[in-house]
C-alpha cells in the first residue's frame, strides 16, 4: 500500500512537471475600470447613500493608535479633505449619509482569545474601545442629526453583524458610495458584500486610505473594478450635479 502511495505521488509529480501553462486571457477590462474613462452617469440622491467607514480618531487623528500607519496614504490622497467635501455635498444634495464605525467593549472579548490577522492587532492594542476618544468619529466628519449611524460593527465587513442592510433598504437605496478605512480591508469587505446584495457600488479612491500606498494602488487597480465602479470625489460630485432622469435602472 505504501509503495502504491509513492507511485501515485510520483505520477502526480511528473504530470505537474510536464504541465505547460496556457496563456491567460487578460481581465484588465474588468479590473482597471475608472470613471475618468467613462461618461459620468447621473445619480439620484434619493436612491444614493454615502457610506463612511471608520472615520474614527484611531485612524484619522494624531495620537490615534493607527494614525501613523495610514498617515502617509491619507496625506498623499487627501483622504479627509476630500471626504469632508463629498459628505457635505452629498448631504446637501439629499443623499442618505451613513456613518459606519467599529467598536469593541473593554477587553475586546468579541474577538477570539486566539486571534490572528488584523483583529489580533486590534485586540492587542485595545483599539476602538467603546466610549474612548479613539473610537469616536473624528471632528471633521462629525455626523449631523439627519445622518444615520450603523450599529453593531465589530468585524471587517460593514454588513456582517450590523444593521447596514436594514438602513439601506428602509431608505430605498440603490446606489452605495464608499469611502473610509482601510481601503483593502473594511472598505473592500463592505464593497464586496454590497455588490452581492445587489446594490450599484461606487468606491471613492481619494476618500480611502490604506497602511501603504502600494496597498492602496493595488486595491484600486486590481480589486475595486471587480466589485464596484472605481471613481474619485470630483467625478462623484459631477454625477450628483447631473439630472437624475438620465440614470438607468440597476438590477
Amino acid at each position: 500500500m505504501l509503495i502504491l502511495t509513492h507511485i501515485v505521488a510520483l505520477s502526480l509529480l511528473l504530470e505537474a512537471s510536464s504541465f505547460v501553462p496556457q496563456p491567460v486571457k487578460s481581465f484588465s477590462r474588468y479590473t482597471n475600470l475608472k470613471m475618468s474613462s467613462e461618461s459620468p452617469t447621473a445619480l439620484d440622491p434619493n436612491e444614493t447613500a454615502l457610506v463612511l467607514i471608520e472615520y474614527q480618531n484611531e485612524f484619522t487623528t494624531e495620537g490615534g493608535k493607527l494614525y501613523e500607519a495610514v498617515k502617509e496614504c491619507m496625506e498623499a490622497t487627501g483622504t479627509l479633505e476630500n471626504s469632508k467635501k463629498v459628505m457635505d455635498a452629498a448631504r446637501g444634495a439629499g443623499c442618505t449619509i451613513i456613518h459606519c464605525p467599529i467598536s469593541f467593549e473593554r477587553g475586546h472579548n468579541e474577538i477570539s482569545s486566539e486571534p490572528y490577522g488584523i483583529l489580533a492587532g486590534v485586540k492587542e492594542g485595545e483599539a476602538f474601545t467603546a466610549g474612548t476618544w479613539g473610537a469616536e468619529i473624528c471632528e471633521i466628519m462629525t455626523p449631523k442629526e439627519t445622518d444615520l449611524i450603523v450599529k453593531g460593527k465589530s468585524g471587517l465587513c460593514g454588513f456582517a453583524s450590523t444593521n447596514l442592510a436594514f438602513l439601506l433598504r428602509q431608505n430605498g437605496i440603490k446606489n452605495v458610495v464608499l469611502g473610509g478605512f482601510l481601503t483593502n480591508c473594511c472598505v473592500e469587505s463592505t464593497m464586496r458584500s454590497a455588490y452581492e446584495e445587489g446594490f450599484k457600488v461606487y468606491t471613492l479612491k481619494d476618500c480611502c486610505a490604506a497602511t501603504s500606498l502600494a496597498g492602496q494602488e493595488a486595491a484600486y487597480e486590481h480589486t475595486f473594478g471587480m466589485f464596484s465602479v472605481p471613481t474619485e470625489s470630483a467625478e462623484f460630485l459631477k454625477m450628483l450635479s447631473k439630472e437624475p432622469a438620465t440614470v438607468g435602472t440597476y438590477h
